[in-house]
């Protein structure tokens, strides 16, 4: 590399005279006048062979390899050796084949209330073959295609908070809700009626109502029992029509729910997180599809809710189910279900009174109500200590019979571990 013929230090000096700065001077040029500009000065310097390289580099405040580099680089290229580089790498292991970034973008548009994992994850179950990035990279791609929204921050539901021996086996326990109020078109109001498998999570039902009662709610069940089969037990709050003020909590429907050997399980009231994956699968729900619900007909209600039932269960992946589909796990009951009605057995130790039409039943010579609810039924009375009696309808515990006061005090812990 050329350094330049130096001459003798009286002549170096007054060379470099004209460009020998204090530091704080020296940084303004740079900051201030364009940079090319200096550059070509410092080559031009450099071309009269007056100073050495280092002296070129402590003049103009560089390091000696910078002046070398602008100075190779005039030599290969002339002045065009000079212009800025991009510093952005020639090549980079992670970029994203136009191909597959228009594949990732289209399902998340398909799916927009997807995030990063689960559009991946569809992805990798439809195209196996293809070569997906990271969900990392994925994420990073639809937040760059403006496709992913800042939203506020709320804490999640805890997972398992409720204090039901859940297990993660399928139809263990159902949970059974309303999902809000809906306008339609014609002034009235959509009810969506959901029920899921606790394990799996798998969404069974999600049927538009236009009434939370008895009356619609059991044709909806009784379909869901004919195709999935009976659970173990079913999980509700304390409203209409799972729930009432009643000896047991009994309503007519969840009275045909232990007819059908099904447990009664209902959350305290006030605490939502002890439905917690009943909760989360709402949230998902109005999320995705609870602008478009809102002043609908009907029909197109029942239709959006029949399309959001079959993407919650075949193309939204779950993390607690180890980033599989809700469908993938979940298998009917092996509990048939039966619209005859087998009789209630009562254990030897239980005496059994038949209810009366008014809801009494009699004992120890005195008529003590129960529930019109259960009239001509029996239920089953055990002694458990001086003073109480324990009343049950078939396996449900309707409460304890105060022979003091001769009344019923009514159960209210369903929840806390009753035996079934």
């Amino acid at each position: 590399m050329q350094t330049g013929n130096i001459g003798n230090k009286t002549n170096r000096e007054h060379g470099l005279h004209k460009y020998r700065m204090s530091k704080e001077d020296l940084l303004m040029p740079w900051n201030e006048t364009c940079v090319m500009d200096l550059k070509m000065q410092l080559i031009a310097d450099w071309l009269r062979q007056e100073s050495s390289i280092s002296e070129l580099a402590r003049g103009y405040g560089l390091s000696r390899k910078t002046v070398y580099k602008w100075v190779t680089r005039y030599q290969d290229e002339g002045a065009s050796g000079l212009q800025e580089r991009s510093r952005a790498p020639k090549h980079c292991p992670h970029a994203v084949a136009d191909e597959v970034a228009d594949k990732i973008l289209a399902a998340k548009r398909s799916h927009p209330s997807f995030g990063p994992k689960k559009v991946m994850d569809l992805l990798r179950r439809k195209q196996p073959e293809v070569s997906w990035p990271a969900d990392s990279t994925a994420g990073d791609l639809l937040k760059a295609a403006g496709l992913v929204k800042n939203r506020r921050y709320k804490k999640p539901y805890p997972a398992d908070p409720q204090p039901f021996e859940l297990g993660d086996r399928n139809n263990a326990l159902w949970s059974v809700d309303y999902k809000g109020q809906y306008p339609t078109t014609n002034g009235r109001w959509c009810y969506p009626l959901t029920l899921t498998d606790n394990g799996s999570r798998y969404l069974l039902c999600s049927q538009g109502v236009t009434a939370t009662d008895y009356a619609q709610a059991k044709p909806i069940l009784e379909w869901t029992f004919k195709k999935y089969g009976l659970p173990e037990g079913i999980l509700s709050d304390n409203g209409s029509p799972f729930a009432s003020r009643a000896a047991g909590g009994l309503t007519r429907l969840s009275k045909w729910w232990i007819d059908l050997g099904i447990a009664v399980h209902r959350t305290k009231p006030g605490t939502p997180t002890q439905n917690a994956r009943h909760e989360r699968m709402h949230g998902s729900l109005n999320q995705a599809i609870g602008d478009q619900l809102r002043g609908s007909s009907l029909s197109r209600q029942q239709a959006m809710l029949e399309s959001f039932r079959h993407e919650y269960n075949s193309e939204r992946s779950h993390e607690a189910l180890g980033r599989k589909t809700p469908a993938s796990v979940y298998q009917p009951s092996r509990r048939a279900y039966s619209p005859v009605l087998k009789p209630i057995e009562y254990d030897a130790d239980q005496k059994v009174r038949s209810i009366r039409q008014n809801g009494e039943i009699k004992w120890g010579g005195k008529l003590i109500y129960i529930s019109e609810l259960l009239a001509f039924n029996h239920v089953g009375m055990r002694e458990i200590d001086n003073d109480r009696v324990e009343v049950r309808y078939s396996f449900h515990l309707l409460g304890h019979i105060n022979l003091k006061t001769s009344r019923l005090e009514t159960a209210c812990e369903w929840h806390a571990g009753e035996k079934v």
